[in-house]
């Protein structure tokens, strides 16, 4: 008995076409601050990847919160250093498990630890790597990366927009956990985009203290396919 296959046409066999085509289909995940993420947020995270078709993935920074060493005033009633630690490495463990291959851009919160050895005069030589400290080997720790001509960066400073046109690039950006927006400049010649792709924080715990007169965190991450189609994708909370 011969086998009957369904024939796609128009519209639906342009888009399995476009679906199953080879290029780049980043996803962008945003701050996490571990051991402080919000609840919900890993299968967002992993729906919106097969969502997509993603084959690609960038957490955007601060991928650990380092709340007991931060330069600010931490709460008295924290965790400790290696209670703190321990967590946030067994919460990172099962981002690193789902996503075994992917590029980790540092952010000010993932580097508080870096900057307190540098401050203390301790050799680079006496410090472990992030890839050690958190177990994941696949991953690259990186202070930028561009794929299709599109730079990937925590952000610390200037937002995307911003950056996007100073550098006359299109640009990815985490950092400022209530912004989440794609804008477009466009010339005669060219056009770039800057993309803030908001968090993944759990805004009431007591590490996220600071923000507590901010508006209201932008839970979501962003997709870039092939560097020329960026959305946002928001969390339903």
């Amino acid at each position: 008995m011969n086998e009957i296959r369904p024939r796609l046409k128009n519209q639906i066999k342009k888009a399995y076409l476009n679906l199953i085509r080879q290029e780049n289909r980043v996803l962008i995940v945003g701050d996490l601050h571990a051991p402080f993420e919000l609840a919900g947020y890993f299968s967002f995270i992993k729906e919106t990847y097969a969502k997509y078709n993603c084959n690609k993935v960038i957490f955007i920074g601060d991928i650990i919160d380092n709340h007991f060493a931060s330069y600010h005033e931490t709460s008295a009633d924290g965790l400790g250093g290696g209670d703190e630690l321990d967590l946030a490495i067994k919460q990172v463990s099962k981002w690193y498990k789902a996503f075994p291959d992917a590029y980790v851009t540092l952010g000010n919160h993932d580097l508080i630890i870096m900057r307190k050895a540098q401050t203390s005069a301790i050799p680079t030589k006496w410090i472990k790597t992030y890839k050690e400290v958190l177990g994941t080997p696949g991953w690259e720790f990186v202070n930028e990366v561009e794929i299709d001509n599109v730079m990937y960066i925590h952000g610390i400073g200037s937002k995307a927009h911003i950056r996007a046109v100073k550098n006359m690039q299109s640009t990815v950006q985490g950092h400022h956990h209530t912004e989440a927006y794609t804008h477009w400049y466009v010339g005669k010649k060219m056009k770039v985009f800057g993309m803030q792709i908001g968090c993944g924080i759990d805004s009431k715990s007591y590490a996220m203290a600071y923000g507590k007169w901010f508006p209201k965190s932008a839970i979501g991450c962003g997709v870039v396919i092939g560097g020329h189609t960026p959305f946002n994708v928001l969390m339903d909370l």
